[in-house]
């Protein structure tokens, strides 16, 4: 079954840090004869040049489908203690006015806030930093509170991080910070933001580039990928033991994998730790495509709290609550 809507002419994943050097992208490129040509992965680079650089390079003009791996949304909890209606709007505010302190990571508990809501601002000794003084400083009675509905343990795997919890990651405010907020304040007419701006096929049908979350870890368990299961990303070995797995997936999909991009995925992305980064851009990608082209739903939420603060992660299964 193909999915709904204008097909998008670039599908690209970045896996995301804090750290430029560890932001990887991976493309595919959509070829006249309907199928996908995926490149091997290279270095973001200049965040500044990015959207327009993919716009560039969406053949023939078509809508380019942008995934990344941090979140798009903030947990509802969360946005009620804020006065948060819409996270898409709340963006534009973050980083000015009463929002002007929300990118600084509050050093002691006594200066979180819901205008400054990211802890702690460095590891600390062992104990010093507690998850619950993260909860009470954005008024919520437990830490798990602060977990988006995306976010939270299913049958088929473990929650992810709280978003503003820093010793989990720090690549929300990297990715809100220097990429989204600047581009929507910038105006941006012709990007959206999926769920936010209505269904994919809504916003690849009216954007020219349409920003979805994406989530690696979520797409090894739906292309099959021994990691799911066991093994470690960083492990040059781990990584390798994935390439059976891989090239069946793109031999299914009727997806071709540029030489460059197979010899890469069979030995396992290199030897160093850091070959994690591009392996999970080049997973996501394929995750992204899983969708595009019909393999598995996007799973459209339909809860209005989700759609307009909390935010979706394309392609994972909804649980009860979501609906």
């Amino acid at each position: 079954m193909a999915a709904p809507g204008r097909r998008p002419t670039l599908v690209v994943h970045a896996d995301w840090s804090v750290d430029p050097r560890k932001r990887w992208l991976c493309q595919a490129t959509l070829a006249q004869g309907g199928g996908y040509r995926m490149a091997a992965p290279r270095p973001v680079g200049d965040l500044d040049r990015l959207l327009a650089g993919l716009r560039a390079a969406a053949p023939a003009g078509g809508p380019v489908l942008a995934g990344f791996d941090f979140p798009l949304g903030v947990p509802a909890s969360y946005a009620r203690r804020a006065g948060i209606a819409d996270f898409r709007a709340a963006l534009k505010r973050f980083g000015t006015g009463r929002w002007r302190a929300f990118y600084e990571v509050a050093a002691a508990p006594g200066e979180i806030s819901p205008w400054r809501p990211f802890f702690p601002a460095r590891p600390g000794r062992k104990g010093e930093h507690r998850r619950i003084q993260l909860a009470r400083g954005l008024g919520v009675a437990r830490f798990d509170d602060l977990l988006r509905r995306v976010d939270r343990a299913t049958g088929e795997r473990p929650a992810a991080s709280v978003l503003f919890w820093t010793l989990g990651g720090k690549a929300a405010i990297a990715g809100w910070r220097d990429l989204v907020a600047p581009a929507l304040a910038a105006g941006a007419p012709d990007m959206a933001m999926w769920p936010f701006d209505g269904t994919l096929a809504d916003c690849l049908d009216a954007a020219a580039v349409t920003l979805v979350e994406a989530y690696p870890a979520e797409y090894y368990r739906q292309l099959g990928l021994p990691l799911a299961a066991a093994g470690s990303k960083r492990r040059q070995r781990s990584r390798g033991d994935c390439a059976p797995a891989l090239a069946a997936w793109a031999h299914g999909a009727g997806v071709e994998l540029a030489p460059e991009l197979r010899g890469l995925i069979v030995d396992g992305f290199g030897p160093a730790a850091g070959g994690e980064d591009p392996f999970d851009a080049v997973v996501g990608a394929c995750g992204l495509l899983n969708a595009v082209l019909g393999a598995r739903p996007p799973y459209e939420p339909v809860g209005a709290t989700i759609r307009r603060i909390e935010g979706w992660i394309l392609g994972q299964r909804p649980g009860a609550a979501t609906v």
